[in-house]
């Protein structure tokens, strides 16, 4: 493993979770924002550098009172803060700041102050080549390439079941998930029908919340009070905003490129890895994301998982704190998948995988079109 220069030394989500309507979107993201602040063990005021999607970075810069030397706006839809930390990591090591916020706040289920809906319907090549014949929101577009996936590799809709009752198991240990409940393939398959192939539960929640991290340097990591999480990997990739155009149906280009410049940076083996979050907004994409990211080879996934190796006890845990889909979904949900793997490599997950060492978290953006991936560990060479 190569020696990590930056380190996660806030994380923090919002108070609240779930439905949140007396708060808008720049209050979760105050609130989020201030939470990580304090888990640091700073104020806004040691804030240097300020990165967020979905609210001009500006607008939030002044609602925090916060005059960064560093700002980043990029906003590419649930990869948007994998993108900010790999960005973070280079503006510090370069010296433009000491310390990054990277900040996510939305009011997804209320639509209290949101910024709306990307647009994927109009003014883009999406809205020209697609929108017209019926790909318009996520579950119409991302039907696409399962289907074919299920045909080339002989799986049925009950293995995308399977995922959906997998990660309800982990959801069942963390006292913050929104949905509990014990779940069977069979309820999941009696759940009302969406877009075929996807069932209800089978797609992610609409909820309001947001998280906070707070990154520095390595070197002033080790005087903060909570336990540096280091990182040590960084990927990002794009295919491309037309799900008609993928290179292929059945992987994802910008998953195997982030994932694989993501390990390269860092290293490690995937045999190094102890513990993984994949963007779930679909039950798919675990799918996706385990073949793409080299823990298991193409068409291989759905058994991995069928055969328990993801779930509570298995030997490569994946989305442990429920996910999109029992957890908590907000509209671009990376920052959650970055707040368990912090939780993790700090040892205070409610579902703790035991000695874990490396976390990996990957996102995506729109419909395949953009990855980030970060491999977080709490060892420092």
């Amino acid at each position: 493993m190569t020696d990590p220069k930056i380190a996660v030394v806030g994380a923090a989500e919002t108070t609240e979770m779930g439905v949140i309507p007396n708060q808008s979107e720049f209050s979760l993201q105050a609130d989020a924002a201030l939470n990580a602040i304090k888990d640091a063990g700073l104020e806004p005021s040691d804030i240097d550098g300020l990165a967020v999607a979905g609210q001009p970075v500006d607008a939030l810069a002044q609602y925090l009172g916060i005059t960064p030397k560093w700002i980043d706006g990029t906003g590419i839809g649930g990869s948007s803060f994998l993108l900010h930390v790999r960005h973070a990591a280079a503006a510090i090591g370069v010296g433009y700041c000491k310390t990054m916020l990277i900040v996510h706040g939305e009011s997804g289920k209320s639509g209290v102050g949101a910024a709306g809906f990307p647009k994927f319907l109009a003014g883009n090549i999406g809205g020209e080549f697609e929108v017209p014949y019926g790909a318009t929101l996520p579950p119409t577009m991302f039907t696409i390439p399962v289907r074919r996936y299920l045909h080339e590799y002989g799986l049925s809709v009950e293995d995308l079941a399977q995922v959906a009752v997998t990660q309800r198991q982990w959801a069942a240990l963390n006292p913050r998930a929104t949905f509990k409940d014990p779940l069977t393939i069979e309820n999941v398959m009696n759940s009302r029908m969406i877009a075929d192939p996807f069932r209800l539960l089978m797609c992610c929640l609409r909820t309001d919340g947001g998280g906070a991290l707070v990154l520095t340097s390595a070197d002033r990591a080790k005087d903060m009070p909570q336990p540096p999480v280091y990182i040590t990997g960084t990927g990002e990739s794009c295919e491309g905003p037309l799900i008609s155009q993928m290179e292929n149906f059945t992987t994802s280009k910008a998953f195997r490129l982030a994932g694989q410049s993501a390990f390269d940076e860092a290293g490690l083996e995937r045999s190094d890895v102890d513990h993984v979050m994949i963007y779930d907004a679909f039950s798919h994409l675990p799918l996706y994301g385990l073949e793409d990211l080299g823990f298991c080879k193409p068409g291989e996934a759905a058994g991995f998982i069928r055969e328990g190796n993801t779930a509570p006890g298995g030997k490569l845990p994946v989305n442990t704190n429920g996910g999109g889909l029992s957890y908590m979904h907000s509209g671009m949900y990376g920052m959650y998948a970055l707040q368990e793997s912090v939780r993790q490599m700090r040892g205070i997950a409610p579902a703790q995988v035991p000695d874990a060492k490396v976390s990996i978290a990957l996102g995506i953006g729109g419909m395949f079109s953009v990855a980030g991936t970060i491999i977080l560990t709490n060892q420092q060479v």
